[in-house]
């Protein structure tokens, strides 16, 4: 049973992004958070999104470097994917392009020879001066958004928003991808179709 405020949705599942406008228009909502759902929910961005990726693992399989692990690779590529997908119209996906948030994760900054931890004075006095809870979980919630550490709370909600969409979207393509090698890898060479070499999947 689909209720009178679900998203509108095909027969395959993928959102209808005109009928969801109309909805969204109607019912006076959040145009612009409820739209980035929609949008992320598309068959037209899963195909985008999709041959980008498969694009990225070509070039990697091409130029596969052995000073930097393959799985690294394949995480940096597909985030950027996901960010070229999103086309610049939010601040995570031109932070992931600027290559801020994945530098970010993957070092640690530590002072030269180890360096001394700060005063026991000093950590009293911070710990005795406390964050209220909302604006903890704020802070952690910038984090967490690729360049949306000093956002407000309303634009920040709308990058969240986005961002987990988006994410959604790409588990969704990479376990249709996982599923199609694990396929493809089962069927002997010889008997693979002519078609499969032109295939954007790797084998």
């Amino acid at each position: 049973m689909i209720f009178s405020d679900s998203p509108a949705i095909e027969q395959n599942g993928i959102l209808d992004p005109a009928k969801d406008r109309i909805r969204i228009r109607k019912r006076g909502g959040s145009t612009a958070a409820q739209l980035s759902l929609s949008r992320w929910r598309t068959s037209k961005q899963n195909r985008i999104y999709s041959a980008k990726l498969f694009d990225a693992l070509r070039r990697i399989r091409r130029t596969d470097s052995p000073v930097k692990p393959r799985s690294q690779s394949i995480k940096v590529a597909a985030y950027r994917a996901l960010a070229v997908t999103a086309g610049g119209r939010t601040r995570w996906s031109n932070a992931i392009l600027a290559g801020r948030s994945i530098r970010r994760k993957n070092r640690r900054i530590r002072p030269a020879g180890g360096g001394e931890r700060p005063t026991k004075l000093f950590s009293a006095a911070r710990r005795s001066v406390k964050i209220p809870a909302v604006e903890r979980k704020v802070k952690f919630l910038g984090r967490l958004v690729p360049g949306c550490r000093k956002l407000p709370l309303p634009s920040l909600l709308e990058e969240a928003t986005d961002y987990i969409a988006a994410l959604e979207m790409q588990v969704r393509v990479m376990a249709s991808l996982a599923e199609k090698l694990s396929g493809f890898a089962g069927v002997p060479v010889a008997s693979r179709p002519e078609s499969d070499s032109a295939s954007p999947i790797p084998s």
